[in-house]
């Protein structure tokens, strides 16, 4: 037998779903797949005492999806006022513009092509909506577009993409760069040392209770495949797709295309460090 405890990041047991700390909600998307766990997780965070609040990844465009995530803060006695993106893949921004429409709420993000009615985001920016601080911090590398919100108040922070409850994330080579992404990572574990943080919120998965552990394992992770990796290159293996066979074999095949495009992200990196 398995225990939660054990597992990397120390994942919360129970349905995914509903009130994770003080201020953050989870609504789970019905959109489960091997690439999106049990779906995508929308969050709706807010000051316990106050009306307002900000929902992070309104996610696919589900119409029952969308509106359930109105209701349930409804149920709370709030109004969404803001929506922010992590990124822009569709499990997570698909639904935005419908949303943004839903609740006249704008939609803030890095890249501008998905901002509805409202400024960018960007490193150092702190988003205080109904007495609320969550801190923007960019964490590229999955997508060169990601970001994860630190939320002080909760020692929590959200991560979209970049740390997920269960498994690991793949490096979308060739918008996503493994040299970025291994930073990002770098930079949410000063957050757990150096901040506080002790809890992901990630956007697939259960949340996870030790952040540090969650984000030395993906460390770990990443040097072990890069490795394995650079040694297939030695070994013969050429393409992408032979070393995807080779490295990931003991990985559902349904995940080999994800697969590739890590391994196209750290054959650029072993390149670009003069290691192949």
């Amino acid at each position: 037998m398995t225990y939660a405890a054990s597992l990397p990041g120390q994942p919360r047991g129970g349905a995914i779903g509903g009130s994770a700390t003080a201020r953050a909600v989870c609504v789970l998307a019905p959109n489960p797949s091997p690439m999106t766990l049990d779906g995508t997780n929308t969050w709706i965070v807010s000051e316990p005492d106050s009306d307002l609040a900000v929902v992070i990844d309104p996610g696919p465009l589900d119409e029952a999806h969308l509106t359930g995530v109105i209701a349930a803060a409804e149920r709370a006695g709030k109004r969404i006022a803001l929506t922010l993106l992590t990124h822009g893949h569709a499990d997570h921004a698909e639904g935005a513009a419908r949303f943004a429409e839903l609740t006249r709420a704008s939609v803030r993000a890095l890249d501008p092509g998905l901002r509805l009615g409202g400024e960018g985001l960007g490193a150092g920016d702190v988003i205080t909506t109904g007495g609320l601080e969550l801190r923007v911090v960019p964490t590229p590398g999955h997508t060169s577009d990601s970001l994860c919100f630190h939320l002080p108040a909760d020692a929590a922070v959200l991560t979209g993409d970049t740390v997920l409850g269960r498994g690991t994330t793949v490096v979308a080579h060739p918008d996503g760069r493994l040299g970025d992404y291994l930073d990002s990572l770098r930079r949410l574990r000063s957050l757990a040392v150096d901040d506080g943080v002790s809890t992901i919120l990630p956007g697939h998965g259960p949340v996870l209770n030790d952040a540090c552990g969650a984000v030395e394992y993906y460390l770990a992770h990443r040097a072990n495949r890069l490795a394995q990796v650079e040694t297939a290159v030695e070994a013969g293996h050429r393409t992408a797709a032979d070393i995807v066979a080779h490295v990931y074999a003991d990985v559902d095949r349904s995940l080999w295309p994800a697969a590739e495009l890590s391994v196209r992200a750290q054959l650029d990196y072993l390149g670009e460090h003069g290691l192949i």
